[in-house]
């Protein structure tokens, strides 16, 4: 484990092999015999050769919702602050489903830019980051994608399998991408055009902010 950075908290089995240089997040757990090739987000929790995300640390059950099967339109209520889902309009006949979103009643802020995320390699992570202003408004059009969703306090996973569930991430809230399906698409509506200086990537940095 020589040049490696590790950050508090963090849990190594027996072992484990970490190539140098790399950087173990605050909180991570790397598996008895795991072979770590590429750094490991906070929380996570890695196993395998190469490693690979199993998780994350203390985020129970995964909540996964699909409204177009449910009886009741009743969606369940997050723990994590700054965090909400929404059922969009859902029809479905014999020619096939349709789900739309009224922005304006639906989206809890106007929308200044959209972008959708495909082609990622399920083992692959996007995110890990938090945003000062922007609030991001998830559907998962295709396949599925895993969100774990932090506000410094709670943490909790939410798996977007449906079309017809958008799920609204303020600012401030710690969000993680992964677990993609190989057909994933993941639209995003954004309350803000890019600015990188509006994204925090350091989990310790964050859970400082969270403190103020």
């Amino acid at each position: 484990m020589n040049n490696l950075k590790h950050y508090p908290q963090s849990q190594f089995g027996a072992n484990a092999t970490i190539l140098p240089g790399l950087t173990i997040g605050a909180g991570a757990m790397v598996g008895t015999g795991t072979v770590v090739t590429h750094d490991v987000p906070a929380q996570a929790i890695v196993a395998g050769n190469p490693a690979v995300i199993k998780g994350y640390a203390n985020v129970g059950t995964p909540i996964a919702v699909q409204s177009t099967s449910m009886v009741s339109d009743i969606l369940p209520k997050p723990i994590v602050k700054g965090v909400s889902l929404t059922k969009l309009k859902f029809v479905g006949d014999l020619r096939g489903d349709l789900s739309v979103t009224d922005i304006e009643q639906e989206v809890p802020f106007r929308v200044k830019r959209i972008f959708w995320v495909y082609n990622v390699p399920s083992e692959r992570v996007r995110g890990s980051h938090v945003h000062r202003q922007l609030h991001e408004f998830l559907v998962c059009v295709k396949g599925s994608v895993s969100v774990v969703a932090d506000d410094g306090k709670c943490r909790e996973e939410f798996t977007l399998n449906d079309p017809s569930i958008g799920l609204h991430l303020q600012p401030r809230v710690w969000r993680t991408l992964y677990k993609y399906s190989s057909d994933a698409v993941l639209l995003v509506l954004a309350s803000h055009e890019y600015d990188p200086d509006d994204y925090v990537r350091d989990y310790q940095e964050f859970l400082a902010t969270t403190q103020k």
